[in-house]
């Protein structure tokens, strides 16, 4: 069974009076534990089928199913709950509180799941550890620089234990040598603890780490390639 599938998704946005195809009968599925990558240029459509997949929005037709369940037939409430469990998103734009410590922001998933107090604060030092943040915990989260918010990002990502990692191009406003060390981080993520990565990029450097690359181009699957 697939941990991911999508079957025929399109997606269909309403444009001046006019439909606009974003995603045009996508069928895709993703292992346990694989890399994937999501390629193609800007209005391809691969940030769309991100946010499908990552069940952030809703298809115009087709289906979404996560370990053979169809995520359709779910109220939002279970989807809700299903995405703070069984995902962890690492975006380039950040999205932390900026006044909020470090700490605070890696909490804010567990807070939402309802973890007790005492529990939250060990699993956040202990995903900090791993990102190798730990001593940075009491920092605002505007005082780092843009490589160590990304790693407070993949901690806020990781704190719930996810089955899958969503990263919509994780590097795309670092240097390049902070950008390997992130993409290091995700890809040793995937090696110890068996997470599923799903990228997004257009950077055909960071797609080539993964096992497989899915490239799209105006809302189509256009080729498939495996390493």
């Amino acid at each position: 069974m697939s941990l991911l599938a999508a079957h025929n998704l399109t997606k269909q946005y309403d444009e001046k009076d006019s439909l606009f195809t974003a995603l045009n009968k996508v069928n895709l599925s993703i292992e346990k534990g694989e890399t994937v990558a999501i390629v193609g240029k800007s209005g391809s459509g691969k940030s769309t089928l991100m946010h499908l997949l990552a069940l952030l929005d809703t298809p115009s037709d087709g289906t979404i199913s996560l370990l053979g369940r169809d995520t359709g037939k779910m109220s939002n409430k279970q989807l809700d709950r299903l995405r703070n469990k069984a995902f962890g998103f690492v975006f380039q734009q950040f999205f932390l509180n900026a006044n909020n410590t470090v700490l605070d922001n890696v909490i804010l998933p567990l807070k939402i799941a309802g973890v007790g107090k005492k529990a939250r604060k060990e699993k956040a030092m202990k995903v900090l550890e791993d990102v190798e943040l730990a001593d940075k915990a009491k920092n605002k989260a505007k005082d780092l620089s843009g490589g160590q918010k990304q790693r407070v990002v993949i901690a806020r990502a990781l704190v719930n234990n996810p089955t899958v990692i969503f990263a919509d191009e994780p590097t795309g406003n670092l240097d390049s040598a902070t950008g390997r060390k992130i993409e290091d981080i995700l890809f040793n993520l995937n090696k110890q603890h068996g997470i599923s990565l799903i990228i997004v990029t257009h950077d055909h450097e960071l797609a080539s780490r993964c096992q497989r690359r899915i490239y799209l181009k105006d809302g189509e699957i256009v080729r498939e390639e495996r390493k």
